[in-house]
């Protein structure tokens, strides 16, 4: 029976990131993936480096996360296609100039660089955007990265620091320190890290639900756009609860290729894309920029986010979803994966070696929720 410091189960952006963060602290890490590395949900977005403030805990993490992301930039290869490009929030309205000049001064409080801009300027930065938008909010820091490309990099560099994969085995159970994969071979920890997005085969007491969200990819339009633009109601749409919706989302990629987001759904697990909901998408995406209607080759992806109830990621043991000790989580970013996935692998290995973390651990503790909590979850859904 092979033995490790740290399993990690699951090998997208949050558990390449994990890998790779435990390796460089000296730990013996051994990773598995029943599939590709990156190829699930990790595939499917659209690689946002974004500080987000739906929380305090919420801010806190991304922000210090996109700051390790931009500790990184030397050392990224191009594959990674990491870009700041910075984040555009579009006010459409007088109602939500206001949203933009609260968010302007949460960022202010917190040390986040963003710029309030008014229509004439809105429109200089972005002249392919609809005339007579109220204005918007510039963060210039944040970026963007090539989701697969990134989730390659971190677990090469995981693995040049002696980290072993274990791919095309799925694992089937965790239990009291062994991980036993299909092929019946079982390996052994006293920290086993489940980091399978909506996957809750190893532990179905997580209090995970699936979004199903949907990606739509152009041709290639250089120069079509200059940021990532998101509508101020895209807010309202991922903080739904049940709702399915859409908010106008968009990004170019190094290519030129376009990608025009988002959607969430409730309780459609097929991964098949929703023609009414690509459709809906397509049309407010052109509501905000009508020369979108020009595009062609479009093709769709979709994906699962996994979504907890107070909308944080579990990060650490998984006291009180679970009485064994060697259990740890790292779950429940829902459509944050991209941007958390370093702060996320340092809050772990940092609680895994009893280090002083730069920000507070509690508000991502798994021991917040409890049984009792997921079961009033479900019977409201």
């Amino acid at each position: 029976m092979q033995s490790f410091d740290v399993l990690i189960v699951g090998a997208g952006i949050i558990g390449c990131a994990c890998a790779r963060e435990c390796a460089e602290a000296n730990l013996r890490v051994g990773i598995v993936e029943g599939n590709v590395p990156g190829g699930g949900t990790t595939s499917a977005g659209m690689g946002h480096i974004v500080v987000m403030d739906d929380s305090p805990a919420q801010l806190d993490l991304t922000r210090h996360s996109r700051s390790l992301w931009r500790e990184l930039i030397p050392k990224l290869p191009d594959t990674v296609e990491y870009g700041t490009r910075g984040t555009l929030w579009i006010a459409a309205d007088e109602e939500e100039m206001a949203e933009v000049h609260a968010k302007r001064s949460t960022y202010a409080a917190a040390g986040v660089r963003a710029h309030v801009l008014n229509g004439t300027e809105i429109a200089a930065e972005e002249p392919k955007l609809r005339p007579g938008l109220a204005g918007g909010l510039l963060v210039p820091d944040d970026g963007v990265i090539y989701p697969p490309g990134a989730a390659d990099w971190l677990l090469e560099q995981a693995v040049s620091l002696g980290t072993t994969l274990f791919q095309g085995q799925p694992a089937v159970s965790a239990k009291n320190g062994e991980l036993r994969l299909a092929d019946g071979t079982t390996l052994h920890s006293d920290r086993i890290v489940v980091a399978t997005g909506t996957d809750c085969t190893l532990l179905p007491t997580l209090p995970i639900k699936k979004r199903k969200g949907h990606l739509l990819i152009t041709d290639r339009y250089p120069d079509f756009l200059h940021h990532q633009l998101v509508e101020l109601g895209y807010l309202k749409s991922a903080h739904a609860i049940e709702a399915d919706s859409v908010a106008f989302n968009i990004q170019s990629r190094r290519s030129g290729q376009l990608l025009i987001g988002s959607s969430r759904q409730y309780g459609d697990e097929d991964p098949e894309p929703d023609a009414g909901i690509l459709s809906q998408m397509l049309e407010r995406a052109q509501s905000y920029m009508p020369g979108l209607a020009m595009i062609s080759d479009l093709r769709a992806r979709t994906g699962f986010r996994a979504a907890t109830p107070d909308k944080l990621p579990l990060i650490g043991p998984a006291e009180g979803l679970s009485d064994d000790r060697t259990l740890w989580l790292a779950v429940g970013f829902e459509g944050l994966g991209f941007t958390s996935a370093p702060a996320a692998a340092r809050l772990l290995t940092d609680q895994m070696l009893g280090r002083t973390s730069e920000i507070a651990t509690a508000p991502y503790l798994p021991q917040r929720m409890t049984t009792r909590m997921f079961e009033s979850v479900k019977e409201i859904a």
